[in-house]
């Protein structure tokens, strides 16, 4: 919650959320809705981590996930997001690389999955080189997997 105000600003960025279902042309449904998602209590080792600079730890550049799909589950999905004056540096890789380690390492989940919008390339492509395969379209996602087994293929 200290990264709050951070995380609006950042949702209201150009093309942050265009592939994004959710209510973020209504500012009180938005601050309702990330007050929510941040605040629910998900279950031992999962939920909502800020992203800060390494060499300005102070400076939010966005966050990543690891809930209950859609915050309800059963499956459970890994997801990032980035202020745009961050894309394209490597760090949602990094990032999401460090929460699928723990997703696998330490909470010895079965699977993780990412719902992505078709359209949205970067994402995709993201998903992709984190060793996720791309599955089979789930409410006009394209849905991406990765398995424990697919985990520790990667690792051999």
């Amino acid at each position: 919650m200290d990264d709050f105000d951070a995380c609006l600003a950042m949702d209201r960025a150009p093309g942050v959320v265009d592939f994004v279902q959710g209510p973020w042309r209504d500012p009180v449904q938005h601050r309702a809705f990330i007050t929510a998602r941040i605040g629910q209590d998900y279950g031992n080792g999962l939920g909502y981590w800020s992203i800060f600079a390494k060499t300005q730890p102070d400076r939010f550049l966005g966050w990543i996930l690891l809930i209950p799909e859609d915050s309800t589950g059963p499956e459970i999905e890994v997801g990032w997001r980035l202020h745009p004056d961050f894309w394209g540096q490597g760090i949602a890789s990094e990032a999401a690389s460090v929460i699928i380690d723990h997703a696998f390492s330490r909470l010895e989940l079965p699977c993780i999955v990412a719902d992505i919008d078709e359209r949205n390339m970067a994402s995709r492509k993201l998903a992709e080189k984190l060793g996720m395969t791309a599955d089979r379209v789930v409410g006009g996602y394209l849905r991406h997997v990765m398995t424990l087994e697919d985990y520790l293929g990667l690792r051999a």
